[in-house]
Formats: structure tokens, C-alpha cells, sequence
């Protein structure tokens, strides 16, 4: 069951429960008025999917919003796909979906549907945060980078530092496209954030180039020590092989785009609302493409604690467990007969023969859907995601 599906699973069920008199007729015309949503839940929550219905049409229906969740999950647990409906809060329906193949096809869906938006919050939540650094390039960067994921968060956010830039180190925050709004001491004491500074001058760090700059910086935790020197390992953010996770993430991302095109010369596309392999029995990939589903399904979560925390390397240690996750998939034997490595390799396309099947779809669809998800992890981290690497 897709997100469209079972949003109009939600609005059949509001239909039914108006239609056997348990609640009101103003109902109807209110929820076709507005939007009936299902997203994942926020961190905390339960099940698949939540949906705030219940507090949406609470008013027309003159009851109480927890009320109305009452009669709308006893219809929607009784729907087919859906194993139970859980109420939380004032009256937001949690849904759990029946099986791994359905919930597998939801969350592709969901990730095609919403784009690199995945894992952000629409509306903004009206809440407003200030980022208050030092002079420190390390810092600047970033505060940056939590402005872009606090804003991903519905989250208002201004960017100010202690003191006015010198030419030297407004070169240097330009270079590596930091945005700073105000600068100048706050006549009240701020929050400030203080990550261990680079153990080099600006013009060290810029040497790296833009994404390996900023990657230096932001990958490790604040209160660990980048490495941007080559006395220091810095030169292994440029090299591109398996031991560099900056290059781990966007190679995983130039595959996926590779797929698409590969995909597409071969005369088909992806299938996002057709689920992927997930049972061993079928395929043996499934246990691959089940650990590949389950980072895809953190990454929300992921984001809203690196907004909450003000902490980007958790962001960018994400993107690499999804990285990692998608290359053994995408390198994985996809079915019993392709068992030797070199028959392996990039099985998510058919191979020789082989007609495109609606397996391949679905394979192809979980595919692009992990690169939809790093390319936009890496703009919250002001990081290229390069088609061509």
C-alpha cells in the first residue's frame, strides 16, 4: 500500500463511518475540502505511517478530536493491508501496515513522491533558532550546515558571529559558500557553538576544494579533530577509493544515476509503487535490501536528532551507512542463478537476455530512491552530489 493508496483508504474509511451515522455529515464536505496526509512518524512515533485526520475534521464533527480517532481507527484497522491503528496524542492515527513487502512499496513511494524534501517538515513550525559562533572557520561551517538541517525542520534559523570577518577569512567562508547573517558580540550571552577548531590555517583547509573541506570539517563529531594536513590524513577525503567515506557516499549516488541511464537505454523505468525483493526465500538479495529499506526509514529520524542537537556529523555518518548499504545491494546476486561474484556485479539491471521484469522495476525504484536520499543529505551538508564520478 502506497502513501496515495492509503490515503484514500483514510478518506474511504471517513466516508463509511458518515455514511453509518457515527459521525457527522459536515465531515465529508470538511475532509475532501482539505488534504487527508499520511507521512512517517516523527521520532518517538509508531507504526508506518501517522495521519492527523481525527484533529482535521474534530470541529465539523463537533466532537472531540480523540473521539473521532476512536471511530476512524475501528474502521481502519478493519481495512485490507492494514494490521492495526494505534492513537497518540490528542488524536493522531498511527497505522502499521500488514506486511514487509507492503511497508517496502510505501516507503519507496513516499521517497519518489517527496524527492530530496524526503525527512523534511512542511509546514514550518513557526519555531526560530539563532547559531551564535566564534571567529573559527570550523565553526562557521558548521553552523551552516545546522541552518540547512534546522530549516529542513520547519525551523527559522539566523547564523551570527563574535566578530567582523577579515578579508582572509571572508575569503575563506565565501570559498567554502557559508552564509553568516549578522556579526558582532550579542548584548545578551547566546549559546555558542565551540567544535574543536582545525589544527591549520584557513588556506589548509580551502586546499582540500569545497566538498572535502567541508567534509573534513563536518563528518567528524565537534569534540573530535578534523583531519585537513596531509601530515594529518587530510589528502584521504580527495583519494577515490573504498577507505574514503566522503567518496563512498558520492560514488553510491553517481550509481544510482547510472542505473537510471542504464536502465532507460535498456527501454524501462523505475516502479516505485511495486515492492521489492524482501523475502530470502525469493530472493537472495532480500536480506541486502531489507538493510538498505531500514536506513532509508531512519534517515527522518536521523535528521530531526542532528537538528535537535545542532549536529551535522550525525547527518553525515547516516549517508555513509546508507551508502554502504545501496553498494551491497546494488552489487548483490538479485536472484538463485546469479551466484558467482562476476555474475553479481550491478544485478539490479537484467543481464544478457534477461527481459526487464517487474522485479527490476522495483529493484531499480529502491535504487534511485537511496540516491534521492543522499543527494539530499549532501545539500544539507552544502556538499555537490556529482551524476559523474
Amino acid at each position: 500500500m502506497t502513501p496515495v493508496e492509503l490515503s484514500r483508504t483514510v478518506l474511504r474509511a471517513t466516508r463509511r463511518a458518515v455514511d453509518a451515522g457515527e459521525l457527522s455529515v459536515d465531515v465529508a464536505a470538511s475532509v475532501e475540502a482539505g488534504n487527508v496526509r499520511v507521512e512517517r512518524p516523527r521520532p518517538g512515533g509508531r507504526g508506518d505511517f501517522a495521519t492527523n485526520v481525527a484533529l482535521q475534521i474534530a470541529r465539523a464533527a463537533g466532537r472531540a478530536p480523540r473521539d473521532v480517532a476512536e471511530v476512524l481507527s475501528a474502521r481502519l484497522a478493519a481495512e485490507p493491508g492494514i494490521a492495526g491503528v494505534d492513537i497518540t496524542g490528542p488524536g493522531f492515527l498511527n497505522i502499521t501496515l500488514t506486511d514487509a513487502r507492503a511497508r517496502a512499496a510505501a516507503l519507496v513511494c513516499e521517497i519518489h513522491e517527496r524527492g530530496r524534501c524526503y525527512g523534511h517538515v512542511h509546514p514550518d513550525t513557526g519555531d526560530v533558532a539563532q547559531l551564535h559562533v566564534p571567529r573559527d572557520l570550523r565553526a562557521a561551517v558548521l553552523a551552516d550546515s545546522a541552518r540547512r538541517i534546522l530549516r529542513s525542520q520547519g525551523v527559522l534559523v539566523r547564523v551570527t558571529c563574535d566578530e567582523q570577518p577579515d578579508p582572509a577569512w571572508a575569503d575563506a567562508i565565501d570559498a567554502l559558500d557559508v552564509r553568516i547573517d549578522a556579526y558582532g558580540r550579542p548584548p545578551e550571552p547566546l549559546p555558542t557553538l565551540r567544535p574543536v577548531p582545525a589544527p591549520a590555517p584557513a588556506d589548509a583547509v580551502l586546499r582540500l576544494g569545497r566538498d572535502a573541506a567541508r567534509w573534513a570539517l563536518l563528518h567528524p563529531a565537534p569534540h573530535d579533530h578534523p583531519r585537513v594536513t596531509p601530515e594529518q590524513g587530510g589528502d584521504d577525503h580527495l583519494v577515490q577509493r573504498e577507505s574514503n567515506p566522503l567518496f563512498r557516499v558520492r560514488y553510491a549516488y553517481a550509481r544510482t544515476r547510472a542505473l537510471t541511464r542504464n536502465a532507460a537505454a535498456l527501454g524501462f523505468a523505475a516502479a516505485p509503487d511495486v515492492a521489492p525483493d524482501v523475502d530470502p526465500d525469493v530472493a537472495p538479495a532480500a536480506p541486502l535490501a531489507d538493510a538498505l529499506l531500514t536506513a532509508l526509514g531512519d534517515y527522518p529520524a536521523t535528521l530531526a536528532s542532528a537538528a535537535r542537537h545542532r549536529a551535522p556529523d550525525r547527518l553525515a555518518r547516516h549517508l555513509v551507512v546508507i551508502a554502504d548499504a545501496f553498494l551491497a545491494f546494488q552489487s548483490a546476486p538479485q536472484s538463485a542463478r546469479q551466484s558467482a561474484p562476476q555474475e553479481a556485479a550491478f544485478a539490479v539491471l537484467p543481464r544478457g537476455d534477461e527481459k526487464p521484469s517487474a522485479a527490476h522495476r522495483a529493484r531499480l525504484a529502491l535504487a534511485e530512491a537511496a540516491g534521492t536520499v543522499l543527494a539530499g543529505g549532501l545539500s544539507l551538508l552544502g556538499i555537490n552530489a556529482p551524476e559523474f564520478l
